[in-house]
């Protein structure tokens, strides 16, 4: 634990030197910022750094997470050419990656989907994130990143996915459906953020009419009562997810939770979203898509993944929703108490996070077990 802690607290250090909005809203509404200032070479220096950190924690692990082993005995199969349920774009890379530093060699491979997967998350902030910072605060407290520790390849997709929101806000939407297209090659279940970020992004630009309520009702009564057919096509795409340990009903209360309070903060913050931050509505919209998945769901395999491919822009909505408040009594309360909120999750999480279903404690390393 002291490790995480430690890298923590370090990244964070270096986070409170990037002062990023200048850069990130041109990108957000597809611009090109020009120019390197002083103030942008310190953000540079200081993204690197989180970076580094972050890289280095997460490829240097051995047997930590619950599926390590798993990713292992299947690297194997890959390299033998024999069966396995990853998609064809990991099983590329792992095939090469044998080849090139010999077979059953596991070390290399994590550390390739470390080192790209953090280089995605902080990239994304960089480009994104109104407040690195708390952007930064909320990848962390999260639990995002420690649980890409855990489940490689779809770590990797919502790392991707992360990334290529930008390209919604700005408009350039071949680019975003490109890069989703190469995430599916690595985890195909991120195919739903396609229609889901588009629809989201829509909607975004359109003022809540009653008419509204008639699609909307629609998309909830057919959660509610046409769970058969989307089980039908669910396991057309994951067929060995059907009656596994996966097949479970559940109903993650945290995430719930989360997404209600996200909507509360909207509210004390609403006169934040204006026509000119299109992206905060945006936002909401896929926190509100997370949430009713979370809500109607529970039939879906594994639906909390499904949640975290539209509740992954919180990490940019809270932040910005807090960024943009008026200097005053109120921002400070809010800003205080949405921090001490994820820092008490944050203890919780890593309070359990030995426990098998995560597993990601205790911490140990190749560099000295």
């Amino acid at each position: 634990m002291a490790v995480y802690l430690t890298m923590t607290v370090l990244v964070l250090a270096f986070s409170v030197f990037v002062a990023n909005a200048s850069y990130a809203e041109p990108l957000l509404r597809g611009k090109r910022s020009v120019g390197t200032d002083r103030q942008q070479a310190i953000n540079q220096v200081s993204a690197f750094g989180c970076f580094v950190l972050m890289a280095a924690v997460s490829a240097c692990r051995i047997a930590v997470g619950n599926d390590y082993w798993v990713y292992r005995e299947n690297f194997k199969r890959i390299y033998m050419g024999r069966e396995v349920a990853s998609e064809p774009g990991f099983n590329f890379v792992v095939y090469w990656m044998q080849k090139i530093f010999g077979y059953d060699n596991y070390l290399p491979i994590f550390g390739l989907f470390s080192v790209v997967t953090a280089a995605f998350m902080v990239k994304a902030l960089k480009d994104q994130a109104v407040w690195f910072f708390g952007s930064m605060f909320l990848l962390l407290c999260s639990g995002y990143y420690f649980q890409s520790l855990n489940s490689v390849r779809y770590y990797f997709a919502i790392a991707v996915v992360l990334y290529a929101a930008k390209y919604v806000t700005g408009g350039e939407y071949l680019k975003f459906a490109a890069w989703i297209l190469f995430a599916a090659l690595f985890h195909k279940s991120v195919l739903i953020v396609l229609p889901g970020y588009l629809a989201a992004y829509f909607l975004s630009g359109k003022r809540i009419r009653a008419w509204m309520a008639v699609p909307a009702g629609i998309l909830v009564a057919s959660l509610l009562f046409g769970q058969s057919i989307y089980r039908k096509i669910i396991f057309w795409f994951y067929p060995y997810y059907e009656a596994s340990d996966f097949d479970q009903s559940r109903i993650s209360v945290v995430n719930v939770g989360m997404g209600i309070c996200c909507f509360v903060l909207a509210v004390l913050c609403a006169r934040t979203i204006t026509e000119e931050r299109r992206e905060l509505k945006f936002y909401l919209w896929l926190n509100g898509i997370g949430l009713l998945v979370n809500l109607c769901g529970s039939f879906i395999p594994e639906v909390t993944r499904i949640g975290n491919y539209f509740r992954i822009a919180q990490v940019f909505l809270i932040p910005s929703l807090l960024y943009y408040l008026p200097k005053g009594k109120k921002k400070v309360i809010l800003t205080v108490g949405t921090l001490l909120a994820f820092a008490l999750y944050f203890a919780f999480f890593l309070r359990g996070a030995d426990d098998t279903s995560i597993r990601i404690l205790p911490y140990r390393n190749w560099i000295f077990d």
